[in-house]
């Protein structure tokens, strides 16, 4: 079975140049949604998802009608393809029932693995320099030395909770234990 899938921003935009391009492609069923690209889950998507089976081909009018990020794409694209699922997006000529549609899946795949690599190495480098310069990451705490000292103190005399001693002091309970160590 052919599904197509159809998204539009707003409720104002129209579509059917959409739906259109889809039916004539020969989809037999088309799921529309009035959604933002960058939401993950979208009630038709979802309902497409349920659906699909092995075997199907989903269409597409445009790949950013399924997924503005990459990274979205390639885990819709790596669903797909794990239940058999075949994908066709009309503007970029893109079919994976074919061995080159694969193979531009399979570039796409690996452009993303890259930008996540680059990504983290990026931070880890930035990171490292910051430790460099003294450094240590994280939100500075907004207790004073002696704050602390006096939180060590009421901890160890065991009148009050953390909890309580968080609350006297207006932070988390997480900044308590970091004092306490």
């Amino acid at each position: 079975m052919i599904i197509g899938y159809a998204r539009v921003s707003t409720l104002d935009q129209n579509e059917q140049l959409q739906t259109d391009a889809l039916t004539k492609a020969g989809s037999e069923r088309v799921f529309i949604d009035h959604a933002s690209g960058a939401k993950a889950h979208r009630p038709e998507l979802d309902r497409l998802l349920d659906v699909i089976r092995d075997g199907d081909t989903l269409v597409v009018w445009k790949l950013d009608r399924l997924g503005r990020s990459v990274q979205n794409l390639v885990d819709l694209m790596s669903l797909l393809q794990s239940r058999g699922v075949g994908f066709r997006s009309l503007t970029e000529n893109m079919d994976t029932t074919t061995p080159g549609g694969v193979l531009v899946f399979n570039v796409f795949a690996a452009m993303a693995q890259f930008e996540r690599d680059l990504i983290r190495e990026r931070t880890n480098a930035g990171l490292q320099a910051a430790r460099a310069r003294g450094r240590k990451g994280g939100r500075p705490s907004k207790l004073s030395e002696k704050d602390r000292a006096r939180i060590r103190e009421l901890y160890q005399g065991g009148t009050l909770t953390v909890q309580e001693i968080a609350r006297q002091y207006g932070v988390a309970r997480n900044t308590i234990y970091t004092s306490i160590k």
